[in-house]
């Protein structure tokens, strides 16, 4: 027998996927699937079906939903972060989110975040800046 038809044959069975082979291929690509339309679903949802407004009993690690009107806005010595107060609540927002962010006393704001205790009090600390919204 010729060695390059020995070797194509080999090549062959090699390439051809047996049936547990296929249905595992499928399987993923199934998978694959629904991991990036439920992806695309939920970023269309958005953070509002998963938020609670925010209360004095809101758990650290809660998603939330706060907004009101800024009573003072400052600018952290170190780091270039700032922390809102609004209605007595403590919200910071780190430097990397709020690059090109302005706010000032009287701007109305609705933002999302996640509960944290810093120094006994709690405070909503911002992820994204598209979790902010001025009025």
């Amino acid at each position: 027998m010729n060695l390059s038809v020995i070797y194509s044959s080999v090549i062959i069975q090699k390439i051809m996927l047996g049936r547990q082979e296929r249905a595992a291929i499928l399987l993923l690509l199934v998978v694959a699937a629904v991991v990036i339309a439920a992806h695309g679903i939920l970023t269309v949802m958005g953070k509002q079906p998963f938020s609670h407004p925010f209360t004095n009993t809101s758990a650290d690690g809660e998603l939330v939903f706060f907004e009101g009107t800024i009573d003072q806005a400052t600018l952290t010595k170190n780091g270039g972060h700032v922390i809102l107060r609004i209605r007595n609540v403590s919200v910071f927002i780190p430097a990397q989110v709020a690059p090109g962010l302005a706010f000032q006393k009287g701007q109305q704001i609705s933002l999302y975040g996640i509960v944290e205790t810093y120094r006994g009090e709690k405070e909503i600390v911002v992820s994204s800046a598209g979790d902010i919204r001025v009025h």
